[in-house]
C-alpha cells in the first residue's frame, strides 16, 4: 500500500470517528492535496453517481417543470415551463464557467478561488474520491439547476422573462454558489464549524425558500389575489411531476453519499418513508379540516416531506425518516395557510412554507432524529444533541439571513435594469402569448 493510501485510510478513519459520512467529509478527501490523485476509480460508484446525476436532472427536466405547470392558469404554462428550462441552461454555463470552481475551489471561509473556471486542470485524469471528477462536476451542476427553478414558483403568471434571466443570473453569483462553499467545501465557515447537512437543506431548500417569500413580497400579488385566484388548471400534470420529483429524489438524497454503499441505502429509505408519512399526514389534516382529500394536497405532502428529510437522510435511520415526514406535514401545512391567508404574501406555490420551513426544520430536526434512540447515527465526536442543534441553528440563521438580504437587493438591481413586473393587460391575457408567442390550449 503507498503512503498516499495509507494517508488516505487514515484520514478516513478519523473523518469516521468523528462524524458518519456525508457529502461534506467525502469532499474533505477527494479534495485535498495529496489525497485526491491517491483515489482508485470504482466502476460502482461511478454508475451510481452517472444515475444520481440523471436523476436529479429529471427532477427539474421534467419534473419540476409538470408540477409547476399544473399548478398555474392555462394562461402561463408555457411561461413556466420556459422558465424552467431557461434557468436550467443559464445555470448549467454558470456553473462551468466559475460556479464549481467558486463553490469547491480552494479559498477561504467565505468564497471558493478561480483556479478552476472553466474546469480548468480537469481532464479525463482526474479523480475525486472514487469517481471521475467530471461525474462529481455534473452531479453538483444538477444541484445549482434545481435551485433557483424552485424559486419559479414564487413568481408565476407576473414576471418579465428578461427579470427571470437576470435575476437568477445575479442570485446564483451571490447566494447560492458562496453558501454551496460555505456548507459543504472543506474550509467552509459553516463546514467547518461541524453543521450537518447531507443533501441540501440548508444550499438547497432554505436558500429558495427565503428568498422566494422576499421576492414576492418585492413583485408583490397576482391581480386578484387571494379572493379570484383560480384553482390549478390541470392537478393531473401535477401529480405526475410530483411523482418523477420523487422518484429523482433518491439521487438527489442517496446519491449525495457519493458512493453506491449502505449510506445510499439508509439514505434511500428514510427519504422513501419521509416522503410517505407526510403525504398521509397532509391529506388527513385536509380531509379533517374541509370534508375531502385533494389531489393537489397529498402531493404537496410529498414534496414537504422529501425537501425536509433532504439535510437529514444521510444521519438518521427508518424511524427517523418516518417522523421527520409527519412533522414535515404538519409544520408545512399550516405555514401555507398562514403565509397567503394571514400575511397574504403571494407565495403563488408555497415554495417558502415547503421548501424554506421544510428545509429548516430538517437542518434542525438533524439534530435530534441523529441520535441513536431513533435509529440515528449518532453525533460527532465531542457534540451532544443540545451543542449540535445549536450549530445547526447557527446555520439556519445565517443562510436564511443572507439569502433573503441577498435577495432584495438582487430583486430592486433587477427591477432597475429591466423591470420585474408585467403590465397588467399582459398579466390578464397570461404571459404565454405575451412573452413567448404560444398557448398550450385554445381557450
Amino acid at each position: 500500500m503507498s503512503s498516499n493510501r495509507l494517508e488516505s485510510t487514515s484520514l478516513c478513519h478519523r473523518i469516521g470517528q468523528a462524524a458518519p459520512a456525508t457529502l461534506g467529509t467525502a469532499l474533505a478527501l477527494l479534495l485535498l492535496p495529496g489525497i485526491a490523485q491517491a483515489q482508485e476509480i470504482s466502476g460502482g460508484d461511478t454508475a451510481w453517481m452517472l444515475t444520481s446525476t440523471a436523476l436529479v436532472l429529471f427532477m427539474t427536466l421534467p419534473g419540476l417543470a409538470l408540477f409547476y405547470g399544473g399548478l398555474v392558469h392555462a394562461r402561463n404554462v408555457m411561461s413556466v415551463l420556459m422558465h424552467v428550462v431557461a434557468i436550467a441552461c443559464v445555470a448549467s454555463v454558470l456553473w462551468f464557467a466559475v460556479g464549481y470552481s467558486l463553490a469547491f475551489g480552494e479559498g477561504n471561509g467565505w468564497i471558493g478561488s478561480l483556479d478552476k473556471a472553466f474546469l480548468s486542470g480537469v481532464n479525463n485524469e482526474s479523480v475525486s474520491g472514487t469517481i471521475p471528477e467530471t461525474v462529481f462536476f455534473m452531479y453538483q451542476m444538477t444541484f445549482a439547476i434545481i435551485t433557483p427553478t424552485l424559486i419559479v414558483g414564487a413568481y408565476v403568471e407576473r414576471i418579465k422573462f428578461a427579470g427571470v434571466l437576470v435575476f437568477n443570473t445575479l442570485w446564483l453569483l451571490i447566494v447560492y454558489f458562496p453558501v454551496t462553499h460555505w456548507v459543504w467545501a472543506p474550509g467552509g465557515w459553516l463546514f467547518e464549524m461541524g453543521v450537518r447537512d447531507f443533501a441540501g437543506g440548508l444550499v438547497v431548500h432554505t436558500t429558495a425558500g427565503v428568498s422566494a417569500l422576499v421576492f414576492a413580497l418585492v413583485l408583490r400579488s397576482r391581480l386578484g389575489f387571494p379572493q379570484d385566484i383560480k384553482p390549478p388548471h390541470m392537478p393531473g400534470l401535477a401529480v405526475m411531476g410530483a411523482g418523477m420529483l420523487w422518484v429523482g429524489w433518491f439521487g438527489f438524497n442517496a446519491g449525495s453519499a457519493l458512493s453506491a454503499g449502505q449510506g445510499a441505502g439508509m439514505a434511500m429509505t428514510a427519504t422513501h418513508l419521509a416522503a410517505a408519512s407526510a403525504s398521509l399526514v397532509w391529506m388527513a389534516i385536509e380531509w379533517l379540516r374541509h370534508g375531502k382529500a385533494s389531489v393537489v394536497g397529498i402531493v404537496t405532502g410529498t414534496i414537504a416531506g422529501l425537501a425536509t428529510v433532504t439535510p437529514a437522510s444521510g444521519f438518521i435511520g427508518p424511524m427517523g425518516g418516518f417522523l421527520i415526514g409527519i412533522a414535515a406535514a404538519a409544520v408545512c401545512y399550516f405555514v401555507t395557510q398562514y403565509v397567503k391567508q394571514h400575511l397574504r404574501i403571494d407565495d403563488s406555490l408555497d415554495v417558502f412554507a415547503v421548501h424554506g420551513i421544510g428545509g429548516m426544520l430538517g437542518v434542525l430536526l438533524t439534530a435530534v432524529l441523529a441520535s441513536p434512540t431513533f435509529q440515528g447515527l449518532g453525533f460527532a465526536e465531542g457534540m451532544t444533541m443540545a451543542s449540535h442543534f445549536g450549530v445547526q441553528l447557527t446555520g439556519v440563521l445565517a443562510v436564511a439571513a443572507w439569502s433573503g438580504v441577498a435577495t432584495w437587493i438582487i430583486a430592486k438591481i433587477t427591477s432597475a435594469l429591466v423591470g420585474l413586473r408585467v403590465p397588467k393587460e399582459e398579466e390578464f391575457e397570461g404571459l404565454d402569448i405575451t412573452a413567448h408567442g404560444e398557448r398550450a390550449y385554445d381557450l
